[in-house]
């Protein structure tokens, strides 16, 4: 059957979705039991202005991060959900991930795992599967949040003069936001769909990525030079923060910026043309 070019993309994800069921048992490359995989939302290609991750200084001082036009400039798919506590205990259970510190079984976000352990479990998905899965960039995280993206809490330029006036912005800044402890993760969808149709985002879990923290000299409009540290990985969620790869509990130490994460846990993009292009030729699309 060919491709009719006027089917749209969104219409593209519902069909693959709703034919695959709201999870689908992928055989793994290895030896054990089938692999369940969650929905994906699959996001057609755009741009957007984004704010940028990182510590930008001018002149010696604290700056605003700049925002810049960005571009995803393929297909993205990701995970509608966050990767589940049973889901993530499979993981566990085949030895290629640690146990989770929370300790939460069943139909709820896995939390209490640090960036090392969400990669684990993307390796762990990708060998079972045969496909590539990994952690969201900062950039694709937030084009996946859509209107619930909200970046770094900002304090506006550093003053030398009086250094702690930044430090009270930022802190009556976040206070606006009336952010309210929410420690328990709750099941899936509680924090609704946003206008992308990807679930809970900026709900009480915040969301490990691929970017790593950068240090970045500003001059003029633009970005002069920047350092990445890799030790440190951006994440997101209410807002965005800055937290160690051992960090599990983001209430014990590790964020740069605002107050500290209820829970930490993540969501997975699907490398293009694998999961995807299976849905379509079972539905008989390509």
């Amino acid at each position: 059957m060919s491709f009719d070019p006027a089917f749209t993309f969104g219409t593209i994800a519902a069909v693959a979705l709703i034919g695959l069921g709201v999870s689908h048992a992928v055989d793994g490359s290895q030896s054990g039991a089938p692999v369940a995989v969650g929905e994906l939302v699959v996001l057609a290609p755009g741009s957007f202005n984004h704010s940028q991750p990182g510590e930008f200084l001018k002149d010696n001082h604290p700056a605003p991060a700049p925002v810049l036009k960005e571009t995803i400039d393929a297909p993205l798919e990701i995970m509608k959900f966050q990767v589940s506590a049973t889901d993530y205990d499979r993981c566990v259970s085949d030895g290629a991930c640690k146990p989770a510190d929370s300790r939460r079984a069943g139909n709820v976000p896995a939390t209490g795992v640090s960036f090392t352990d969400a990669q684990a479990y993307a390796n762990w998905l990708s060998a079972r599967t045969g496909e590539t899965w990994r952690l969201p960039t900062d950039l694709e995280w937030a084009y996946a949040a859509g209107e619930r993206f909200r970046a770094d809490i900002e304090a506006g330029e550093g003053d030398p003069a009086d250094p702690a006036r930044r430090w009270l912005t930022q802190y009556r800044n976040e206070v606006a936001l009336g952010r309210k402890s929410d420690p328990e993760p709750r099941a899936p969808g509680s924090f609704g769909l946003n206008s992308k149709g990807v679930a809970d985002i900026a709900g009480n879990v915040w969301e490990w990525t691929s970017t790593c923290y950068a240090h970045a000299t500003m001059s003029g409009g633009g970005i002069a030079s920047s350092i990445s540290n890799c030790g440190v990985h951006v994440v997101e969620g209410f807002h965005r923060t800055y937290m160690s790869n051992f960090i599990r509990d983001g209430k014990s130490g590790g964020c740069a910026v605002g107050t500290p994460p209820d829970n930490l846990g993540f969501r997975l993009v699907h490398d293009h043309g694998g999961f995807l292009q299976a849905a379509l030729r079972r539905l008989g699309l390509t």
